[in-house]
C-alpha cells in the first residue's frame, strides 16, 4: 500500500475523497489529512507519505508554496495538485514543481481512480528499477573504475604522501577542488535485511540511491570499502556540514521507506585539505560505532554528538587497548571487563622478565594518559599523577592490577556518560534561553536556533523531541501562547498588537493557533478571566 496524504481546508471535500474512491482497491492507504499547509509540513516529517494531494486556496500557506516546501526537502514524494478552474492556469505555472497531475474541481470519484491507477503504475515501476535483481548485478558489476577505487581507499587510509597526491590525481582524471571535504560512511545493516533480498544486492542498491540522492550536490566521490559505502565530500564552506547531516537523516529514512534498508551514515570531521580526509575517515568510523547508543536509521555526525570532546585521531591508529577504549565509549561494565580480560591475558601473561613487565606497565599508563588527553578529560582524576602511579602499578600483581584497570576504566566510562548527558542537557537549555530571546521574531524557526547552535536540524530535532517530549516548533508554539495569554490577563493591548509582539504578523492565524491552545479565542479567554476576577 502506498501512503496519503490529503490537504485541503474544506472538511467535506476530504470526507468525500475518502468515502467516495475505493481506495484499498487502487493500491493506496489515506495515512492523514491537514487543513492548512503548516500541519500539513508536521505530517510530513512523522510520516513520510509517498503521495501528497492538495488543494491550491487554503490559509496561512497555500498549496504552491506546501509543494515547494515537499519538493525541496521530499523530492521523492509525488504531488497532486486539484483546484478550480478560476486556478487552473496559475497552477499551470508551476510546472517547475514537477506536479504530477492537476485535478479539476468539482472533484469526480472516477476522474480520481483513473489519476490514482497511472500514479500506481508510475510508483511501482519506480521501486522495481530500484528492487530489479538484474540491473543491480549490472550496476555491481560496472561500478567505479578499479584505479579510482583503489586510490580512494588508499587515500582514506593515509597512505599517500601529500607531496604525491597531485600526480596520482592528474592520472587517474580525479579533481578535488573543495575547498573543504568530509567523509562519509554508509552502513547498512547486515542483520535487519527485507525478505527475500541478498544483502549484497541490497548494499549496492543504497550505494546507488546514496550517489544518486547525495552525489551531485556536494561532487562526491563514492566507492565501497570494508562493506560500506564510502563517499568524500566537498563543501563550500566548513558550515555547510550541518545541512550535509540533514540530507544524510533524511536519506537514511527514505531508504528504509523504500527499501526497509536499516542505514547508519556516520559523518566525519570537516577538513581544510584533501590530505586530512584520512582523519575525517577515522572519526566517520568512529561515529557509525555510536549507532549502539543513538540508533541505526539515521545520520550521527561525531561533532554533535560528542561536542565536548576532540574527534581527532591519528589516521590509522591502532594500540593494544583499541578494543578497550571502544568498550569505554560504547559498552557496558561487563564490555569493558571482558575486554579488559583479553587485553591482560595477551600483554601481560606470558611476560618472563621484571624488567618487560615494568616497560608493558609504562606503556599502559601511557596510553590510558593519551585516551584520556584526546577526549578531553580531568588527568587530574589519575590519583598521584603519573610518575606516582607508575611506581604503584608497577608492584601490583597482573590479577591485582587487572581489578585496578577495571575500576579505573569504568571511572572513564562514567565521566564520558556524564559528558555526552549534561551536553545535551546544555544544547536544550541554550535553545530554550534563545526562544525565550528571540520569541517576538515572526520568521524565527528550527533554522534559525540550530544555525545558532551549530548543529544540524536533524540532530537538534530528535534531541530536543527526547529531553522534553515536545518538537521545537510545538514548544516555541506553546511559549508564545503563555506569553500572549499573559499579555491579555495583564494589559489592555488590542488582540492584534499582542499577536504581533509573539512573533505573528496575521492576526487571524494568531487567534487560530491561540483556540488550538486553549480552546477558546483570544477574546473569550481574556473576557472569562475578567469575569473570574468578579
Amino acid at each position: 500500500m502506498y501512503t496519503l496524504l490529503l490537504v485541503d481546508d474544506e472538511e467535506e471535500v476530504i470526507e468525500a475523497i475518502v468515502k467516495k474512491v475505493k481506495w484499498e482497491e487502487l493500491g493506496f492507504q489515506v495515512a492523514g489529512h491537514a487543513n492548512n499547509g503548516f500541519k500539513a509540513m508536521d505530517m510530513l516529517e512523522e510520516m513520510q507519505p509517498d503521495v501528497v494531494m492538495t488543494d491550491i486556496r487554503m490559509p496561512y500557506m497555500d498549496g504552491l508554496e506546501l509543494c515547494a516546501h515537499i519538493k525541496a526537502k521530499y523530492p521523492a514524494t509525488k504531488i497532486l495538485l486539484f483546484t478550480g478552474f478560476d486556478d487552473f492556469e496559475y497552477a499551470k505555472e508551476a510546472v517547475h514543481l514537477e506536479i504530477e497531475e492537476y485535478i479539476l474541481k468539482p472533484l469526480n470519484a472516477v476522474e480520481i481512480t483513473e489519476v490514482f491507477k497511472r500514479l500506481k503504475e508510475k510508483l511501482d515501476y519506480e521501486i522495481s528499477e530500484k528492487r530489479n535483481t538484474d540491473l543491480l548485478k549490472k550496476y555491481y558489476a560496472d561500478s567505479l573504475p578499479m584505479l579510482q577505487a583503489n586510490l580512494y581507499t588508499t587515500l582514506i587510509e593515509g597512505r599517500i604522501p601529500e607531496e604525491e597526491m597531485p600526480h596520482y590525481f592528474k592520472d587517474y582524471q580525479i579533481a578535488f577542488t573543495g575547498p573543504w571535504y568530509c567523509c562519509l560512511i554508509i552502513h547498512t545493516s547486515a542483520s535487519q535485511v527485507p525478505e527475500g533480498m541478498d544483502i549484497r544486492l541490497l548494499s549496492v542498491s543504497v550505494d546507488r540511491q546514496a550517489g544518486e540522492n547525495l552525489g551531485e550536490k556536494w561532487n562526491a566521490k563514492r566507492f565501497r570499502y570494508l562493506g560500506d559505502t564510502i563517499m568524500i565530500m566537498q563543501l563550500k564552506s566548513e558550515e555547510e556540514i550541518s545541512e550535509l547531516t540533514d540530507a544524510c537523516d533524511r536519506f537514511c529514512k527514505y531508504i528504509h521507506h523504500i527499501m526497509g534498508a536499516k542505514v547508519t551514515i556516520g559523518i566525519g570531521q570537516v577538513c581544510g585539505h584533501i590530505a586530512k580526509i584520512a582523519a575525517s575517515y577515522q572519526s566517520a568510523r568512529e561515529a557509525v560505532s555510536y549507532r549502539v547508543l543513538y540508533g541505526s536509521n539515521r545520520a550521527i555526525n561525531l561533532k554533535e554528538i560528542v561536542p565536548q570532546r576532540k574527534i581527532q585521531r591519528d589516521a590509522g591508529e591502532k594500540t593494544e587497548l583499541s578494543n578497550v577504549f571502544k568498550k569505554i565509549c560504547l559498552g557496558e561494565n561487563e564490555d569493558i571487563a571482558n575486554a579488559i580480560e583479553v587485553y591482560m591475558q595477551h600483554k601481560f601473561l606470558d611476560l618472563k622478565s621484571l624488567e618487560k613487565y615494568h616497560v608493558a606497565v609504562m606503556e599502559l599508563i601511557g596510553e590510558l594518559y593519551h585516551f584520556m588527553v584526546n577526549n578531553e578529560m580531568d588527568t587530574t582524576k589519575i590519583p598521584g599523577g603519573i610518575g606516582s602511579l607508575y611506581n604503584e602499578l608497577c608492584n601490583l600483581e597482573p590479577q591485582v592490577l587487572q581489578k585496578w584497570l577495571l575500576k579505573f576504566c569504568c571511572m572513564l566510562h562514567d565521566d564520558m556518560a556524564d559528558a555526552r548527558y549534561h551536553s545535551k542537557k546544555s544544547l536544550i537549555g541554550r535553545a530554550k534561553e534563545y526562544v525565550h530571546d528571540n520569541y517576538q521574531q515572526e520568521d524565527l524557526g528550527l533554522d534559525d536556533i540550530c544555525k545558532e547552535l551549530g548543529v544540524s536540524n536533524s540532530y537538534f530535532s530528535s534531541m530536543f523531541k527526547k529531553e522534553t517530549g515536545n518538537s521545537f516548533v510545538g514548544y516555541l508554539t506553546e511559549y508564545r501562547m503563555d506569553k500572549a495569554a499573559r499579555m491579555l490577563v495583564e494589559t489592555a493591548e488590542k488582540s492584534y498588537m499582542i499577536a504581533k509582539s509573539v512573533g505573528y504578523s496575521d492576526p487571524n492565524y494568531f487567534s487560530y493557533v491561540f483556540k488550538r491552545q486553549f480552546g477558546v479565542s483570544p477574546s473569550k479567554y481574556r473576557t472569562a478571566y475578567e469575569k473570574n476576577e468578579k
